[in-house]
Formats: C-alpha cells, sequence, structure tokens
C-alpha cells in the first residue's frame, strides 16, 4: 500500500529532506542523487523555502533513515560518498505531475494553483492552471484504499482573490496556525528571487563538474556546500 499519512505522517525534516531530493532531481539532475552534505545544503537554502530552516547533520541523517524505511527515499551505492534520491511518486502511488506539486506544497507551504503552476516552471511545465487543478482534485479526491487525500483546498483567506492549497503528509490541517495568505509580491522582489535560484542553480552545477572531475582523477572531493 503507498505512504499513508494518516498513520505515518511527516515531521518538518523529514518533508524538508523529501521534497529537496525531488527538487534537485528535476532542478540539478547533474548533481543528483545527493550526497549528505549537498542535501543539507539544499535543505537550508534561504530562497524558495517556506518556512526558512537550518537542519543539522545528524537530524538530515535520522530523516533519511526514517525516509528509507518508509521506501520513499533510496541509497545509491557505487560511490566513496554515500549518496541518496527520492522514491516519491511510486512511494506515494502518484503520477509525476502530482508529485511535483505536492513536493512544492512541501518546500514552499500553501500556494494557490497559479502561484503552483509558476512555481512547478522549473520541475514540469503545466499547460495551464486547469491542468494543475486537475491534479490537484485527484490529489484531494484519492480514495480510502489509496491512502486517503493528500491535499486539501483552504478557505479563503479575508482579501485574496484565490484559495490556497494545503499538502496533507505532514496530517491534518491546523486552520487555526495558518498564516494569513502573503500579499502580492513586487516585480522587483519576484526577479530578485528568480536571480537567487538562477545563481544556486549554477553553483550546483559547477559543483557537480567539480566532482565529476574528481572522480576521473581519483581525487576524493572535498566536503564543500553544494547548491547554496
Amino acid at each position: 500500500m503507498p505512504f499513508d499519512p494518516r498513520s505515518t505522517p511527516l515531521n518538518p525534516v523529514q518533508a524538508r529532506v523529501l521534497a529537496t531530493l525531488m527538487e534537485k532531481a528535476r532542478t540539478v539532475p547533474d548533481s543528483y542523487p545527493l550526497s549528505l552534505n549537498a542535501l543539507l545544503s539544499g535543505c537550508n537554502q534561504k530562497s524558495s523555502r517556506d518556512p526558512v530552516m537550518e537542519v543539522n547533520e545528524a537530524d538530515a541523517q535520522q530523516a533519511l533513515d526514517d525516509l528509507l524505511r518508509l521506501s520513499l527515499v533510496t541509497p545509491v551505492s557505487g560511490s566513496r560518498t554515500q549518496r541518496w534520491e527520492h522514491n516519491f511518486p511510486r512511494g506515494m502511488g502518484v503520477p509525476e505531475q502530482s508529485a511535483v506539486l505536492l513536493a512544492l506544497l512541501l518546500l514552499r507551504g500553501p500556494q494557490t494553483a497559479a502561484e503552483l503552476r509558476l512555481n512547478a516552471e522549473r520541475w514540469h511545465r503545466f499547460a495551464d492552471i486547469s491542468s494543475v487543478e486537475a491534479f490537484l482534485d485527484e490529489l484531494q479526491e484519492r480514495s480510502e484504499e489509496k491512502g486517503g487525500p493528500l491535499v486539501v483546498l483552504l478557505p479563503r483567506a479575508p482579501g485574496a482573490r484565490e484559495p490556497r492549497w494545503a499538502t496533507l503528509l505532514c496530517g491534518p490541517i491546523d486552520l487555526s496556525a495558518l498564516p494569513a495568505a502573503p500579499a502580492a509580491r513586487s516585480a522587483a522582489s519576484s526577479g530578485n528571487e528568480q536571480r537567487i535560484a538562477a545563481l544556486e542553480a549554477q553553483v550546483q552545477q559547477l559543483q557537480a563538474q567539480l566532482d565529476a572531475l574528481c572522480r576521473q582523477l581519483g581525487i576524493e572531493p572535498e566536503n564543500t556546500p553544494e547548491g547554496h
């Protein structure tokens, strides 16, 4: 049976680790699978994360061990440094498009369908907002036999134009604890975030090239942060 969040909801660190693996598999494939060091860097990014976290090595390793028991991640052999990859779609029992939406909700918190489509651009290009909503509807109407719903449509916040979606992978949503819907960002703010994300991707690509060169030369790469 696929992962059932009703009986074993993910804790915040498990959620961040799993979603980060999903993100890096699609945005920086040359660096994937990830070493623990690269995973930590991705988990603790200051951009494209809500909330921003400070995950330490011990907590990340514990999360990986827990996710392995849930069949949601897999260790990769054949390297001097232990690396990890996600088993998100199969472990969740959902198609790739749905897995992208779930991972984005884990990384960035509740979002509208339009925000999800925009934020998924580097992961998967949805044709339109209606296609995003169709996958969200499927996740919300997931049968009890498959583990029940994985997302929920939140009540429209005061002043918000569109309702937001939230994931149930970490358990039921406490509506009273949810922050208010964020105000529309300025074009400058949006542009800055895009530039930061592009720089992070460039750093990760350079790190992947350096790691590949070290492997060719038989040199153990230094323990430098990747993707940050």
